[in-house]
């Protein structure tokens, strides 16, 4: 196979009622970073609900730069997030790490993530063009446009075209904010895959304070959504509490950008 599955032709991406791409209103996808309890989930979850989210995230297989910190709760959180997306009628997103465990993600989340840390693992993502589940699939936090591409071509040319690509930033020699948030990808991404693109702003610049602007900057260059990471007690998470939004501060976010 030589040529590109993915010409740039525009892709709109089913989940249940919900489109995403063209020129379907932009998607919310909101929750914590880490599921750390049952409680912690399902109270934000039917908070969110009621600010207005349509899809609720939260990770419960954590890869970490430190093996010493909390690696999330596995099955037992993913059970937890699903008990919570039934409850406030949301459909759930979750990271899957390895092969070992995409049966039983398969399962239970509705959206496959696949963080940045696993964009070059192509076996993965091979395996991945085999289902027709929607995979979100976060840029490579080091990868240029065109290796990003061609890691959406490995889930495409296997036979899903159900990818939503997310920027979330990249590494650069600036180190103000956590990564640099690389919005010109954006339209750059829409055009070489016709494929629905959203930005994560909290791992974008992983300061709180900058998720406001550059949630409305991404979506005035054209992004179909945002990934944003809110937590009912941001200072006592058990990861990334400096750049998750309250509950409060993203009602505050989605009503102005509404």
């Amino acid at each position: 196979m030589n040529k590109k599955v993915l010409t740039g032709e525009a892709i709109t991406i089913s989940i249940g009622n919900l489109k995403i791409g063209t020129d379907n209103p932009p998607i919310f996808i909101a929750g914590p970073c880490s599921v750390e309890s049952r409680e912690q989930i399902l109270e934000t979850a039917l908070r969110l609900k009621e600010v207005g989210i349509h899809i609720l995230r939260g990770g419960v297989f954590k890869p970490r730069t430190s093996p010493y910190d909390f690696q999330g709760l596995e099955i037992e959180g993913l059970k937890y997030l699903r008990e919570a997306g039934d409850a406030a009628g949301l459909p759930i997103i979750t990271e899957l790490m390895d092969e070992k465990n995409m049966n039983i993600v398969l399962e239970y989340a509705d959206i496959i993530q696949i963080g940045s840390r696993n964009m070059y693992n192509y076996s993965l993502l091979k395996a991945l063009g085999n289902i027709q589940k929607p995979i979100l699939l976060k840029r490579g936090m080091s990868a240029t446009i065109k290796e990003w591409v061609m890691a959406a071509e490995y889930i495409a040319a296997y036979g899903n075209k159900n990818i939503i690509l997310c920027e979330r930033g990249i590494r650069t020699f600036e180190n103000y904010t956590r990564n640099t948030l690389d919005l010109a990808a954006v339209p750059i991404m829409k055009k070489e895959t016709g494929l629905p693109v959203i930005v994560d702003p909290s791992h974008g610049t992983g300061i709180r304070e900058l998720i406001n602007p550059m949630s409305k900057a991404a979506l005035a260059c054209g992004a179909d959504g945002l990934m944003i990471e809110v937590h009912p007690n941001p200072e006592k998470a058990l990861s990334d509490g400096h750049q998750s939004l309250t509950i409060e501060q993203y009602q505050k976010l989605f009503e102005e950008i509404h």
